[in-house]
């Protein structure tokens, strides 16, 4: 049974959500119906409430989506708010459709999309990976963050060539190291607030690390958000070798560490809007002449299902014409798709702003 104390804060936030100008995924989809049927359902095995789910979204009401899965089994238990949220977000997976086998396709397919270096700044290819036989962060103990971390840092030290690098636990971390790798822009910083009203910052640093191969364009954030985050970047835009340097790595690590999948939404992670091929594949483009019609450069990444952020990603602003745009369809499609849609947005908006 769902305690009182978790029933009463249920009750209390739904109230001041609903009263709320809330735009969140969450609010459009837990209706009274839909909230009275799950406020008193859990999980079995590590008994998450509604509560846990909605949680970020309750105290936040600037969210977008609102909700997170603090583990697996809540995408089954609170399907009927999960599938909404997933079809609206992931445009038009319904609760019948089924994610697609993982492919990445022929990764010779995509070439440099901005030879000249006048407009992609970098190029960014990431996707997020939940480790078989643990729940999201929320559930984790202490002892469970650092077993996890300990695999991982054994696994990544087997990577060989150009993945060859080295692991940083942030527990401990010297000053010097931690400046260097903020300064890169690789370290994940602790006060996200919208994951820690969902529970996902507890015993923080314990079990975080991250690591990075020695050019610095590969690296794996581990248990900030997800269990790992896999990264290739580098700077221009060469997608064509960010993506085979992604895809060569992950498969790597899958042989040495079986990853959390589900044969309806395919790889499952700690946020409903990451799932699926968890692929985000992102560039930062100048682009000054469409940047000062919003309009045109929201027409044409709708067009290739784009997402566009501010210069330091979500909920920030472009700086100097510069936008963060990315594919932002995860499910229902290969991994391969879904850089293409971004490959192919990205070159008509270069060509685009030629024209200007």
């Amino acid at each position: 049974m769902v305690d009182a104390a978790v029933l009463a804060k249920l009750e209390e936030g739904y109230a001041k959500l609903a009263a709320s100008d809330s735009k969140s995924l969450l609010k459009k989809y837990l209706t009274k119906e839909v909230f009275d049927n799950l406020k008193n359902k859990m999980t079995p095995t590590f008994k998450s409430t509604l509560l846990d789910v909605i949680q970020s979204g309750l105290e936040n009401h600037d969210s977008g989506v609102g909700i997170y899965a603090p583990d697996a089994e809540s995408y089954t238990v609170f399907a009927d708010l999960f599938d909404p949220i997933i079809e609206d977000y992931h445009g038009g997976f319904k609760k019948t459709d089924k994610h697609p086998a993982s492919q990445f396709g022929d990764v010779a397919t995509f070439g440099n999309v901005d030879p000249t270096n006048e407009y992609v700044i970098s190029t960014r290819v990431r996707c997020g990976r939940s480790m078989q036989g643990y729940p999201f962060n929320p559930c984790l103990t202490e002892a469970q963050y650092k077993e996890m971390e300990g695999k991982v840092s054994t696994t990544l030290s087997g990577l060989e060539g150009e993945l060859k690098g080295k692991f940083y636990p942030l527990t401990g971390m010297e000053k010097t190291v931690q400046q260097q790798l903020i300064d890169d822009h690789f370290l994940f910083k602790e006060g996200d607030r919208f994951l820690q009203a969902a529970n996902a910052c507890r015993y923080w640093p314990s079990g975080r690390g991250i690591y990075h191969n020695d050019n610095k364009t590969f690296l794996v954030w581990c248990n900030e958000e997800d269990h790992l985050r896999i990264i290739s970047m580098q700077m221009g835009g060469d997608l064509g070798e960010v993506y085979r340097r992604l895809v060569g790595a992950v498969n790597e690590i899958e042989k040495r560490v079986p990853f959390s999948h589900d044969d309806r939404l395919g790889f499952l992670t700690f946020c409903p809007t990451n799932l699926g091929t968890t692929i985000r594949a992102s560039v930062h483009i100048k682009v000054p002449k469409l940047a000062s019609n919003k309009a045109k450069l929201e027409e044409v990444a709708a067009k290739y299902n784009l997402q566009v952020r501010g210069t330091r990603g979500e909920h920030t602003e472009a700086e100097g014409g510069v936008y963060d745009i990315s594919n932002k369809r995860r499910m229902g499609l290969t991994e391969f798709d879904a850089v293409k849609e971004m490959y192919d947005g990205i070159t008509e908006l270069i060509k685009l702003e030629k024209s200007l």
